[in-house]
C-alpha cells in the first residue's frame, strides 16, 4: 500500500476495503489536467510571492508539463492505488523531482484543490455541452428550413387542433434549447470564481496571491470567504440543474419523435441508424434512441436528487460526503452529452411525410374554426356560425368526407352566406398564412424566428 500523504498523526495502516471504500481515484481521474493546470499556477504564485525560489518554480512547472504530456501520450498511467488524483500527481513529481516535488503543496490543501480542479472542469464540461446544444439546434434548422410549408395539426390536449407548420412546431425546441445555452452560460459564471488559497478552511499565513492565481487559470474572480471557498457546491446543484432542464427538453423532442414515428401518425421516418428492430417481429423498427433518450432523463434527475441530498445537512466546512459530489455531475455530464449527440444525429438523418402531415390536418377539421370565422365575417353572430360549423363538421364525418371536398351545395343549405370563397378561406394554407401575429405559424413569422436563431448561433 502506498504511502499516505497525511500518514504522521496516525501510525497504523487503513484497512484495505475501508482505503478503497474512501479511494476517489477511480473517477476523479478524469480532472488531471485541471489538476496539473492548477498547479501550475499555485507553482507560479509561490516563485512569484519569494514564497519557494523562482527556480523551484521553474523546476515544478517543468515536472508537472512533463506528467501532462507523458499521460496524455500514454507513457504515464495514472495508478488506481493512489487515493485521488491530486495526490497521483505529488505522488509522481515528488519521485521525479525529490525534495523540490514536496514544496507544490505549500500554502494549498485538497480541500481548495479539488474545488479548484471541479468548477474548471466543469467550465470545460460546460463549454462542450454548450457545442452539442447548438449542433441540435443546427440539425433542426435544416429540416425546418427544407419543410417551411409542411402543414400538420397542432395539438392541445394531444387532440388536433388548429394547423400549423411543421417548421413553426420545431422552431419551439428550437427556443427551448437556446434557452438552455443561455442557462449554461449564465450558470458558468457564477462558477467560474476561484476558491484556491482558501486552504482548509481558514486560509493560510503565508502572503499568497489568490488574485494571480485565479487570472492564470481563466476565473473571473476569487470567493471571498474562505469557508465558503471549500464548501460550496451550489455550483454543482447548478449544472446538474441546467442538465435537467435540457434533457426534459431532449425528452419531450424524443417523445414526439416516437410518437411521429410510429405508424398511428408516419409524420417521419428514422433513419435505419437510430433504430432497432425486433428479435421475434421481423417488421418491427423501434425507436430505441429516442426511448433511450427519454429513459435517461429520470437518471439525470437522480442526479440532481442526489446531490441535494448530499447537501442538505452538511456542516460547514468540507465534509467527505462532499467526495459524492464528483460521480453524480459526471454521470450527468456523461449522460448529456451522448444524449445530445445521438439526438443531432438522429434528426438530421429523419425522413418528413408531408403528405401524412396534410391528410392528419385535414381529416382532423382542424380548420373549423376558420369555417366560423368565415361566416362571422359575412355578417352572422359567432354562437351562430360556431353552431353551423359543428353541424358541417358532423355532416362531414358521417359522410367521411373533409371540410375541403364537401361540396358547395350542401355548404349553401346550411347558409346563402356561403360562397365558391369557402375553399380558398378554409385551406390549410390559407389558415395557416392568416396566422400572421409575431410567434405565430405564418410563413413570414417562420423566417424570423429561423433569422433569429441563426443570429444568436452565430
Amino acid at each position: 500500500m502506498a504511502q499516505k500523504m497525511w500518514a504522521g498523526r496516525t501510525a497504523g495502516e487503513t484497512d484495505k476495503l475501508a482505503d478503497d471504500f474512501n479511494s476517489s481515484i477511480h473517477f476523479d481521474c478524469r480532472m488531471y489536467k485541471q489538476d496539473i493546470k492548477g498547479s501550475m499556477a499555485h507553482a507560479a504564485m509561490l516563485g512569484a510571492k519569494g514564497i519557494i525560489t523562482q527556480a523551484e518554480a521553474e523546476t515544478l512547472i517543468a515536472g508537472l508539463e512533463e506528467i501532462l504530456a507523458d499521460i496524455e501520450s500514454g507513457a504515464l498511467d495514472i495508478n488506481m492505488d493512489s487515493e485521488d488524483i491530486h495526490m497521483f500527481v505529488e505522488e509522481v513529481l515528488t519521485q521525479r523531482l525529490g525534495d523540490v516535488g514536496k514544496k507544490l503543496h505549500t500554502a494549498r490543501s485538497r480541500n481548495d484543490q479539488v474545488a479548484l480542479d471541479l468548477r474548471m472542469h466543469l467550465r470545460d464540461e460546460a463549454e462542450t455541452i454548450i457545442g452539442y446544444i447548438k449542433d441540435v439546434i443546427k440539425a433542426l434548422l435544416i429540416i425546418i428550413k427544407d419543410n417551411k410549408t409542411a402543414i400538420l395539426p397542432g395539438y392541445t390536449h394531444l387532440q388536433r387542433a388548429q394547423p400549423i407548420t411543421f417548421a413553426h412546431h420545431l422552431l419551439a425546441y428550437c427556443f427551448m434549447l437556446l434557452r438552455d445555452i443561455d442557462r449554461f452560460t449564465d450558470m458558468k459564471k457564477r462558477m467560474n470564481v476561484s476558491p484556491i488559497g482558501s486552504c482548509a478552511l481558514a486560509g493560510t499565513t503565508y502572503d499568497t496571491d489568490r488574485y494571480f492565481e485565479a487570472e492564470q487559470l481563466g476565473f473571473d474572480s476569487i470567493c471571498l470567504n474562505s469557508i465558503d471557498g471549500v464548501s460550496d457546491r451550489d455550483f454543482v446543484v447548478e449544472f446538474i440543474s441546467c442538465c435537467s432542464v435540457l434533457m426534459m427538453h431532449l425528452s419531450r423532442l424524443s417523445e414526439e419523435i416516437i410518437l411521429w414515428s410510429s405508424w398511428e401518425f408516419k409524420f417521419i421516418e428514422l433513419s435505419d441508424a437510430y433504430t432497432t428492430g425486433s428479435s421475434i417481429m421481423p417488421q418491427k423498427k423501434n425507436s430505441d434512441m429516442a426511448e433511450l433518450i427519454r429513459g435517461k432523463t429520470g437518471r439525470v434527475y437522480g442526479d440532481l436528487m442526489g446531490i441535494l441530498t448530499t447537501l442538505k445537512g452538511l456542516p460547514l466546512a468540507y465534509n467527505k460526503d462532499m467526495q459524492e459530489d464528483k460521480e453524480g455531475v459526471f454521470d450527468a455530464v456523461d449522460t448529456v452529452k451522448m444524449c445530445l449527440q445521438v439526438m443531432a444525429g438522429m434528426v438530421a438523418t429523419m425522413k418528413v411525410n408531408r403528405q401524412n402531415m396534410l391528410r392528419a390536418a385535414q381529416e382532423g377539421f382542424i380548420n373549423a374554426t376558420d369555417l366560423a370565422d368565415y361566416l362571422v365575417k359575412k355578417g352572422m353572430p359567432f354562437r351562430t356560425a360556431y353552431k353551423i360549423s359543428g353541424t358541417i363538421v358532423a355532416d362531414c364525418i358521417a359522410r367521411k368526407l373533409v371540410l375541403e371536398t364537401y361540396p358547395l351545395t350542401d355548404y349553401k343549405s346550411h347558409s346563402d352566406l356561403i360562397d365558391e370563397d369557402i375553399y380558398n378561406e378554409i385551406s390549410l394554407e390559407t389558415c395557416v398564412a392568416k396566422r400572421i401575429s409575431v410567434g405565430g405559424t405564418g410563413f413570414e413569422s417562420a423566417n424570423m424566428q429561423i433569422e433569429y436563431l441563426e443570429s444568436k448561433l452565430d
